[in-house]
């Protein structure tokens, strides 16, 4: 089976290319990325000279290159997770967002679809499965927790780049009655993630002794996913997903921002020990928070749960532990 997987060469999409490789001895995976900033091909070093594999350096905002790879590889399925998606990048700049988040969801989409659409055959055998956030469902207040009905409430550059990409999927199910799927995820965490993101930051400084910046009081809370648990969702979804359904993904593991990086600054404690007056803790700096910081999110991922049998299995301590583990390597290299 030919896949095509957008944005493979950044966090959460090196790590599904790894999980596809090793699970399906029966895919060709081209991966397709434009190696943006946060992207690393190092990651795929274990694949990268698998006869199953391979990788093509592409823009999705160009539509007449992402015609052309479409109707070279003739794709039978699509993981798209290529996105711009940083939101304190899109509070400075946001037009990247757009471009990338929106125009190409639709290039990507719309070539997909005159390009199978040729085909009837084929047509609804072909499968186009859109990564999205729980952050297009706005902020909750102490209590709740998103669910597949919850209503978009977007607020910042970045969520609504990728509300207005959801909304692209959804109406090329109901229109054309094209073979889609969609899935929101709360906030992963796991190896290859860039620099820019909590977790890797908090390491980073740390390590290097500096301040650890925590945006206002730190109260904001995030639902946490391993990583590798979601490509596992991932995969649920695209082979077992009900055409035209949306599924939220999520760990079912809510963290005050500054409860978890007093985690890791723990676990750094035992892991290196050479914290300023033995305590990484008291390198934490509370800074001026952001616009539109959303207070909280929360993920109900029943849904995916009863109809297709996914929970997120594995321990959070551990893998927290490992991914501290994998970034001290990375960053002392």
């Amino acid at each position: 089976m030919r896949i095509l997987v957008t944005g493979g060469a950044g966090f959460i999409g090196s790590n599904l290319l790894l999980y596809l490789h090793e699970k399906y001895p029966n895919y060709q995976l081209l991966n397709i990325d434009k190696l943006g900033y946060a992207s690393d091909l190092s990651y795929l070093n274990e694949i990268k000279n698998s006869n199953r594999y391979t990788f093509k350096k592409l823009d999705i905002v160009d539509r007449e290159a992402v015609r052309s790879i479409i109707r070279d590889y003739k794709p039978e399925g699509v993981f798209h997770l290529a996105a711009e998606s940083h939101v304190d990048n899109s509070i400075k700049g946001p037009e990247p967002f757009i471009q990338s988040n929106v125009v190409g969801t639709f290039n990507l989409i719309e070539e997909c679809r005159q390009f199978w659409k040729a085909d009837e055959e084929q047509w609804q055998k072909n499968r186009f499965l859109h990564v999205s956030t729980d952050e297009v469902y706005g902020e909750l207040g102490e209590q709740g927790a998103f669910s597949e009905d919850s209503p978009y409430a977007p607020n910042s550059p970045y969520s609504a780049s990728k509300a207005g990409s959801d909304f692209i999927i959804r109406s090329y199910y109901h229109t054309y009655g094209m073979n889609v799927v969609t899935t929101n995820c709360s906030n992963n965490f796991g190896p290859h993630q860039h620099d820019e993101k909590l977790i890797p930051t908090v390491i980073r400084t740390a390590l290097n002794h500096d301040n650890i910046p925590v945006y206002g009081k730190g109260e904001n809370v995030r639902d946490w996913l391993y990583v590798r648990e979601h490509c596992r969702a991932l995969d649920l979804v695209f082979n077992e997903g009900e055409s035209g359904e949306t599924y939220i993904i999520g760990g079912n593991n809510e963290w005050k921002n500054i409860d978890l990086v007093k985690k890791i600054c723990n676990i750094l404690n035992e892991e290196i020990g050479d914290a300023p007056n033995s305590d990484f803790k008291n390198l934490i700096t509370f800074v001026k928070d952001r616009p539109g910081h959303d207070f909280r999110y929360a993920i109900d991922a029943s849904k995916i749960k009863e109809e297709l049998g996914w929970d997120s299995e594995e321990s959070f301590e551990q893998r927290l532990r490992e991914t501290i583990q994998w970034y001290i390597q990375r960053y002392r290299e």
